[in-house]
């Protein structure tokens, strides 16, 4: 991993640790649910920035080297398993699945 991914993803996922706690403090102490989703929503925006922090760094490096090494399909087919699962690229989960 590049020295400044690593770095940006770390800062950014021990701001969302800290975010964390204080949402489940607003629910433990019951706040007014809608205060509660802004912040879930903001967190869920934070974790998105570290996810495309590091597929740069994938990209940058891995899809790089394996390209290199003539596994180009091997790569693409990797990387859209992993894409399958990024919010970005399949949009907000359906509201009427269950949970």
């Amino acid at each position: 991993m590049k020295e400044q991914h690593k770095k940006d993803s770390l800062n950014r996922l021990k701001t969302v640790r800290g975010h964390i706690d204080s949402v489940i403090r607003m629910v433990e102490e019951e706040r007014y649910c809608p205060d509660i989703m802004k912040q879930v929503s903001a967190l869920q925006g934070s974790l998105e920035r570290v996810n495309r922090v590091l597929l740069q760094n994938h990209l940058e490096t891995c899809v790089t080297h394996a390209i290199q090494e003539g596994r180009t399909e091997e790569i693409v087919e990797e990387l859209m398993e992993t894409m399958r699962y990024t919010a970005a690229v399949t949009g907000p989960a359906n509201p009427k699945e269950s949970t």
